[in-house]
């Protein structure tokens, strides 16, 4: 690892820690000497980084550093990159382009030096096809999810009889060969999951939900162990 970013590195190990780092917790996840650890901390804060600590103690760095934006490692980058690949495999064209988009504004940013590392990623996904939903726009799913908005649907189940729904939006989950849509569904007073592409019509109302993300969300949570919990054999 270069010293470069070795050094950013430090950072972001300090930034996301909410205790004081040991010299030896960085030299042990960075896999360099604590001497190294040392002089790096003592060129940081001659960088004026606001990094306060000593030795034995630990590291912190003041909250209200800022960083330079997308100042990404080789790590971050190929972990985007592999992300986006995953993306792709879900056949959502809405969430497909936003990745696509990411990457290009991660390219217009980064120095030069990292470009082609970009263009010949050191990883990759096994080619295979997208999942079933491919022509479904999850976009009014995800705007009724993030404004905590009812919505109404028509859904053909798979004995083809159609209903219609009014239903509180929880996730979009993705599986393997299709896209789920969670929620609390009024009329069967439960939480159901429904196929995207069983989804022949779909609104998303101005009556909001009236409970928090958070409680919806977990009340899902709860609800799915218990289902399982029943799924589970007898010991």
């Amino acid at each position: 690892m270069r010293k470069a970013e070795r050094l950013f590195q430090i950072i972001q190990i300090l930034r996301r820690s909410s205790r004081p780092v040991t010299s030896a917790q960085l030299a042990d996840e960075l896999e360099v000497a604590r001497r190294t650890i040392y002089r790096d901390i003592a060129h940081l804060i001659g960088q004026r980084v606001p990094i306060d600590g000593e030795t034995g103690f630990g590291y912190v760095l003041d909250s209200r550093y800022d960083m330079p934006p997308l100042m990404l490692t080789l790590e971050e980058i190929e972990a985007v990159l592999l992300g986006v690949q995953l993306v792709e495999k879900l056949g959502d064209p809405a969430i497909t382009n936003a990745a696509r988009d990411v990457i290009s504004k991660i390219a217009s940013a980064i120095p030069s030096d990292l470009l082609p590392f970009i263009a010949e990623p050191a990883v990759g996904l096994k080619p295979g096809e997208i999942t079933n939903g491919s022509t479904f726009d999850t976009r009014p799913l995800r705007r009724a999810i993030r404004e905590g908005r009812k919505m109404q649907l028509d859904y053909c189940a798979v004995n083809g009889v159609v209903t219609h729904r009014i239903v509180w939006p929880v996730l979009l989950g993705y599986a393997d060969a299709h896209c789920l849509l969670i929620a609390w569904c009024e009329s069967k007073q439960a939480f159901r999951h429904f196929r995207t592409e069983r989804i022949l019509n779909l609104e998303v109302l101005q009556e909001t939900i009236g409970v928090s993300r958070g409680k919806l969300r977990q009340q899902w949570l709860q609800w799915r162990e218990a289902e399982l919990s029943r799924s589970r054999p007898a010991p």
